[in-house]
């Protein structure tokens, strides 16, 4: 092999490795992403079941503040580890995060039917 047909092989895979790291950090960055769209969905919703549980039950026994603390925690460990997670981890916090936004969903609906007047 010639030291040139060597040099463009080096440079070669270098380009590779180089596309390969780009389109790994891009999936890290859409995953990121989506982790933090989902946690400020939840978050507004969390914000729009305090106040429609307040409105029919008081403040007293909101069940929303273990939701919204659990989401302060969720932040933080993104914050703390979110750069270095891996694409499983930011999965699995997006997916607790939209099971969580899914649950506070039917406590609001089961709070629409008890407030809607029943039809005899």
């Amino acid at each position: 092999m010639t030291a040139a047909l060597v040099s463009l092989l080096a440079t070669a895979l270098l380009i590779v490795a180089f596309i390969a790291w780009r389109r790994r950090a891009g999936r890290r960055q859409r995953a990121l992403s989506q982790v933090l769209d989902a946690a400020d969905a939840l978050e507004e919703r969390l914000r729009t079941a305090r106040s429609e549980i307040e409105a029919v039950a008081g403040s007293d026994g909101n069940p929303v503040r273990e939701a919204m603390q659990e989401m302060l925690r969720q932040r933080l460990w993104l914050q703390q580890h979110g750069q270095d997670a891996s694409l499983e981890q930011l999965g699995q916090v997006r997916d607790s995060i939209v099971a969580g936004r899914v649950k506070i969903d039917q406590q609001l609906l089961k709070i629409e039917r008890a407030r809607a007047p029943s039809v005899h």
